[in-house]
């Protein structure tokens, strides 16, 4: 694909996650939840690393099954802090254990967390429209005021940059580089 965004580089995973799915919108919870799980995970970390390690991840964690996600004990959490296949962090372990929670929560209160999640972008993708990747920001208003809302309903590794990646990833913003053949077929 020719003048695609240069971020994938020559990576067949990051490549094919490029061209098939970043800026897509998803309205299914469970891919919501993947992503938030995912992005958490990404804080400190390349894409690179958590999408190379995103089938483990998977495996790992119920195929992000909130429901089951959130009755995890600690014996659980201690499996998974053996397991070489993913990022064996305590706090970001211990954290998708609540958010699957806080996440349950959101479901029940809102019929599903895509109803509550959409609404900071009033139910429609924000399209940026990026020349170079010096011009994609790494938080938003939109990202400040999700990163709140989820803080206040409990969860935890949620920050404004954390959230704007999701959003990026959920297809809520469509950052692809307007010479990206993306860039429109994100949209359609």
């Amino acid at each position: 694909m020719e003048n695609r965004c240069p971020w994938p580089a020559d990576d067949a995973l990051m490549l094919h996650y490029h061209d098939t799915e970043w800026g897509v919108p998803v309205h299914d919870d469970r891919k919501l939840f993947e992503f938030i799980v995912l992005d958490a995970f990404q804080a400190g970390l390349s894409w690179k690393t958590i999408l190379h390690k995103r089938e483990s991840f998977r495996e790992a964690f119920d195929n992000f099954e909130a429901a089951k996600i959130a009755k995890y004990s600690d014996k659980k959490i201690n499996e998974l802090l053996q397991n070489p296949g993913i990022i064996r962090n305590r706090a970001k372990i211990t954290a998708t254990v609540n958010n699957a929670r806080c996440f349950i929560e959101i479901q029940k209160e809102f019929g599903s967390f895509d109803a509550f999640i959409w609404r900071f972008t009033k139910g429609k993708m924000k399209v940026n429209k990026c020349k170079t990747l010096a011009d994609i920001p790494v938080k938003s208003p939109e990202s400040d005021a999700m990163s709140t809302a989820l803080k206040q309903r409990g969860f935890s590794f949620v920050g404004s940059t954390i959230c704007y990646a999701f959003m990026q990833a959920a297809g809520m913003i469509n950052d692809h580089l307007v010479s990206c053949p993306r860039f429109k077929a994100v949209q359609e």
